[in-house]
């Protein structure tokens, strides 16, 4: 797979100045977008999937930011960090009650920044989490916006194998809606992400 992290990143730093920030970074795992945090003071990276945390360690030793990652292993819910940003790294559609999860942020941090995919993301759809996306923004809606920005971007695969081998664990819904990928080379399948500052 093959998103344009670079750019993503790129986007998420003109919409926010991370500069000497203690972040609470949430949905952390993985490390995709470990880069905003270059001028970062601190991170508390919170995530409750110890593999996608193992694989946010590796990727943090390969480009020397370490030293500013704190991993914490736990539900965001059950934590009583506080910071300067609480940010939700695409996870708040993963929460069982977003307003619920923005509203205990409120209390962590003086801003909240969300980036999440859009309800009209056709990656959200085909990974079966349009739904939640949905929710999610419905959530968003109930605070006050002090800034929102949206962007488009495209997930590349080479193959179909590519694309089920990222989709499988979404469910068999998920699979179903990647059939019509099948035998298909070079696949290319637009998503539309945005940020939100509360």
């Amino acid at each position: 797979m093959a998103t344009d992290v670079k750019t993503i990143v790129a986007n998420l730093l003109s919409f926010y100045d991370f500069e000497n920030q203690t972040i609470i970074s949430v949905g952390a795992g993985g490390g995709q977008f470990i880069e905003y945090a270059r001028t970062a003071y601190k991170v508390y990276a919170v995530d409750n999937d110890i593999e996608a945390l193992n694989n946010l360690s590796v990727s943090l030793e390969k480009a020397n930011l370490s030293d500013k990652y704190t991993l914490i292993h736990a539900d965001f819910e059950q934590t009583n960090l506080k910071g300067d940003v609480v940010l939700f790294e695409f996870c708040l559609h993963e929460m069982k009650n977003a307003e619920a999860a923005i509203k205990r942020a409120l209390t962590m941090a003086p801003v909240v920044l969300i980036s999440d995919h859009l309800p009209n993301s056709e990656w959200a759809f085909i990974v079966d989490e349009d739904l939640k996306v949905a929710n999610s923004w419905n959530a968003i809606a109930n605070f006050n916006l002090k800034k929102c920005k949206m962007c488009d971007t495209t997930q590349y695969f080479s193959d179909y194998e590519e694309l089920y081998q990222k989709v499988k664990g979404q469910g068999e819904e998920a699979v179903k809606r990647i059939s019509k990928f099948v035998n298909q080379t070079c696949i290319e399948i637009p998503m539309s992400y945005g940020f939100v500052l509360i």
